[in-house]
Formats: structure tokens, sequence, C-alpha cells
């Protein structure tokens, strides 16, 4: 069973930066998607941004020039450099690899940014 192995989350301050990291346990074969979402208290969740095996992005609009993702697409990884953090962007966020064969969720890290 493929794990998805997330770190870096934390607390920080308004205008604060961390990096998310996310690995897989083994090596997953026809990925499509590596991405980042989120969940906040009492909210649905959302995402935060894609990234396809081409290298295509997508960002939610609130993140948009505050965070970057990247990928190694060899090792299975995706990370995600948060910048300019704002109290809105408290939540759980959630590491999702896409393949060809299954959809994989990591189980989550915390990320409070405090005011």
């Amino acid at each position: 069973q493929v794990q998805l192995v997330e770190s870096g989350g934390g607390l920080v301050q308004v205008g604060g930066s961390l990096r998310l990291s996310c690995a897989a346990s083994e090596r997953i074969f026809s990925i499509m998607t590596m991405g980042w979402y989120r969940q906040a208290p009492g909210k649905q969740r959302e995402l935060v941004a894609t990234i396809t095996s081409g290298g295509r992005i997508n960002y939610a609009d609130s993140v948009k020039g505050r965070f970057t993702i990247s990928r190694d697409n060899p090792n299975n990884t995706v990370d995600l450099q948060m910048n300019s953090l704002k109290p809105e962007d408290t939540a759980v966020y959630y590491c999702n690899i896409r393949a060809f064969i299954g959809d994989y969720w990591g189980q989550g890290t915390q990320v409070t940014v405090s005011s």
C-alpha cells in the first residue's frame, strides 16, 4: 500500500514562510498530477496547487503570487513553498498524487498562521 508522507507544517507568524514536502513510500507509475489541498475548520477541502507530469501548474486564486509548487518526477516528491502567509491560510494541508491506477492522499499536516 503506497503511503504519502508529508512534512514541514507548523506554526508561523503572519508574513512568514513554510515549505511543505511530500514523498511517496514507493514508486508510483503513470502519475498524472501531484498537488496540495487544504481544509480549514468547518470548511470543505479545497485545491491549493497542482502540477501535471508535463509541468502545467494550477494555483488557487487565493495563493497566487505567494505559493510555489514544484515536483521531482523520478523521486515522486512534491513540495509547496508558502510565503507571505496569512491567517486565512491556516488549515490542514494534504498531499495528493493522482495516477492512472489510483488516487493517493497523505494524512495531512497542520499549518497555523498566527497574527
